[in-house]
């Protein structure tokens, strides 16, 4: 077991060059948000987001469109009824699909599709429901994307893994995720208090820190969109994912310094300013 440390900040996040432009910094597509949950999606967008990426696209059920708009005029919408969402889906560096998604036949029809069009050249990021439905039916699990990375809490690895909680252990872990995935270049991003990193691969990674305070609805959400915004910038590979859950922590570590509880939307309001000090 290895600790993911300050150290992979400065290595992953690079200075910008003065000729940059949006199209420099990656593109990202967000697919989720049901009618009761849209708050999820639009707090992993702002992940992204907050964390840099050149051009974000949400596709969400219509309802959130005015929330999305009034909090992050910068994000483009999607409504994920559009049939043209298929088309979309191959113009992006980097898919996130599962914050708010639901269980519905909307969302099912969505998984499919993105199981039907992911590429070799894009990161896939699964969440929240979007792992429930490759648990229930492995065929929507996609054969050809160039990276997964899983981001399940623990019972949520549980129901996928059907390894019990007390039992998942790192060895456990690393052969479930080659059996699960058994030809895919994929990461398991296993959310506790102490995050634990696997790849099929590489030595199993904890993050050391964290706090109480981040035991807040949105979170994962918000873990979600920094890591796709760290891969569509700095590449769909495992620094990427640890620096992404480092920084994640390491915001709400500050945070909780002055406060009680940290709120999703603060982690991501940090990021900027955190992301310039280590870029330097």
């Amino acid at each position: 077991m290895s600790t993911i440390t300050e150290s992979i900040l400065p290595k992953v996040i690079k200075k910008r060059p003065s000729d940059s432009h949006k199209g420099n910094y990656g593109r990202i597509l967000l697919i989720g948000g049901s009618e009761n949950y849209g708050g999820a999606i639009i707090m992993a967008a702002e992940g992204a987001l907050n964390s840099g990426v050149g051009l974000i696209s949400v596709a969400t059920h219509a309802v959130n469109l005015d929330a999305l708009h009034a909090r992050d005029p910068e994000i483009m919408f999607v409504d994920w009824h559009d049939r043209n969402l298929v088309k979309l889906i191959p113009q992006m560096d980097v898919i996130v699909c599962g914050p708010g998604l639901g269980v519905g036949s909307v969302a099912h029809t969505i998984m499919t599709i993105l199981t039907q069009s992911i590429s070799a050249k894009q990161t896939l990021i699964l969440d929240a429901n979007a792992l429930t439905f490759i648990g229930q039916e492995p065929e929507l699990i996609p054969q050809t994307a160039g990276l997964v990375v899983i981001t399940p809490h623990q019972m949520e690895w549980q129901r996928l893994s059907q390894i019990r909680i007390p039992y998942q252990t790192d060895s456990a872990n690393v052969d479930a995720l080659k059996r699960i995935f058994p030809t895919q270049n994929a990461i398991l991003v296993l959310k506790s208090n102490h995050t634990h990193v696997y790849s099929k691969s590489e030595p199993a990674f904890v993050n050391p820190i964290g706090n109480p305070g981040m035991a807040t609805g949105g979170m994962g959400d918000t873990l979600a969109g920094i890591i796709g915004g760290f891969t569509a910038q700095f590449g769909g590979n495992l620094n990427s994912v640890l620096a992404a859950v480092y920084i994640h922590s390491l915001a709400g570590d500050q945070l909780a310094k002055n406060n009680y509880v940290v709120r999703p939307t603060e982690i991501s309001a940090l990021l900027p300013k955190l992301m310039r000090h280590y870029a330097n």
